[in-house]
């Protein structure tokens, strides 16, 4: 029983001085950056759509039997090139009537301007009344206006026997062809031949907000307006295309049921590489794709930039902490712009130049005195990477971290 209150007593001895090593703390540690105005190229995302230039439907413009299909479906064409033929006979046939019409109608003609001649030298000599020659000239205006109609005619025949080659008006990628030959064509079919859609360049097509189409353009008016920037797109997967495109159209209405401004950008689609036969090679950008849209500025611009970690965020906005003349943290509002990776962009509530707080920011509060560090040192008395183990001495001999040996 006696030997009870002794071992509490050594028990409490022996604790007593590692009681005594906690003393009051100093401020708490905090690693801090410099907010440096850097070039930044800004840029705004969007999600857009890729549209041919030029989209024709290769439609019939007389009717008669597809006899040919001249081209291979998926393939690149020229203007000019045949794509369909339609069987050519009768219309050669009705090119022919036409022509033997006009003939016979320049006959007529003919005939009467001798029976005219004739009319005019009876009168003039007195032999021939008056009607005879009003009727003569009657009938030689009636055979001219008879030519002038079988001339015509014989236009548009001519003009039905070229629309049995059915051309490409445009340069382009010519799709998959509705009907095959044998089948009956002409211009009332509901759906077309095919359907051709130029290449290069092709048209991003994307919607901005009505705000954010003033943000755009008050940052961008002063620098030369769609001059300022340039669009950039990123594929489906994930990697961005390497050409750039520029804007060419912006809506002059806005879409009142979704307050949104329509843009288009013009941006080139070469060929990918050429085909192992010769031939010509893909293209990237495909008609009807959806991709995403950057509006980049032209130019990089100075502007502040300081690691995302560092911005807090609470009812009242986005702010940040720095560190004033007296080593206190102190709460600046932030406006955000553009992320870049991990860094953000500061528009307004820093000048360039201030300490802010990038770590240890859950330890701090506004007003309080802070032990500032640059963000990424190592904490005092942390051994550098790649340096030697400090040397451990026997039981109970070892040296506290930064401490000295004696």
């Amino acid at each position: 029983m006696r030997r009870l209150p002794l071992a509490l007593l050594l028990l409490l001895l022996a604790q007593a001085p590692a009681l005594a090593q906690f003393g009051p703390q100093g401020p708490p540690a905090v690693g801090v950056v410099t907010a440096e105005k850097k070039p930044v190229t800004e840029s705004a995302e969007f999600t857009g759509r890729i549209e041919a230039v030029n989209r024709v439907e290769i439609r019939a413009r007389v009717t008669g039997f597809l006899q040919e299909r001249a081209f291979t479906e998926g393939q690149e064409v020229k203007a000019g090139d045949v794509l369909f033929r339609i069987e050519k006979p009768p219309f050669e046939a009705a090119l022919e009537q036409a022509q033997a019409s006009a003939a016979s109608a320049q006959a007529t003609l003919e005939n009467a301007r001798i029976a005219l001649q004739r009319a005019r030298e009876l009168r003039q000599t007195g032999y021939g009344p008056q009607v005879n020659l009003d009727n003569a000239q009657a009938q030689e205006r009636t055979a001219n206006a008879q030519v002038l109609g079988a001339q015509a005619q014989v236009r548009t025949a001519e003009i039905n026997l070229g629309y049995t080659d059915i051309i490409s008006p445009i340069d382009g990628k010519i799709g998959r062809a509705t009907y095959t030959p044998g089948n009956v064509v002409s211009p009332t079919l509901t759906d077309p031949l095919a359907i051709i859609v130029s290449q290069d360049p092709m048209r991003v097509v994307f919607t901005i907000s009505s705000r954010t189409a003033v943000e755009l353009r008050n940052r961008y008016e002063p620098r030369g307006g769609v001059n300022a920037v340039v669009v950039r797109i990123r594929t489906i997967d994930g990697r961005i295309y390497p050409q750039k495109g520029r804007i060419e159209f912006i809506d002059t209405q806005v879409d009142r049921n979704t307050d949104s401004l329509l843009i288009r950008a013009l941006i080139p689609n070469p060929r990918l590489r050429e085909a192992m036969s010769g031939g010509a090679g893909d293209r990237e950008l495909i008609d009807g794709q959806f991709v995403s849209v950057f509006v980049e500025g032209a130019e990089p611009v100075p502007a502040i930039v300081i690691p995302r970690a560092a911005v807090l965020q609470d009812q009242g906005g986005n702010y940040v902490l720095v560190v004033d003349a007296d080593k206190k943290a102190q709460r600046r509002p932030v406006g955000l712009g553009q992320t870049i990776r991990d860094q953000v962009v500061i528009e307004n509530g820093l000048q360039g130049g201030e300490t802010v707080i990038a770590e240890g920011l859950q330890r701090v509060r506004p007003g309080q005195e802070v032990n500032a560090a640059p963000a990424g040192a190592p904490p005092p008395g942390s051994r550098p990477p790649g340096a030697p183990a400090a040397p451990s001495g026997g039981p109970g001999g070892g040296t506290p971290a930064g401490g000295r040996q004696g």
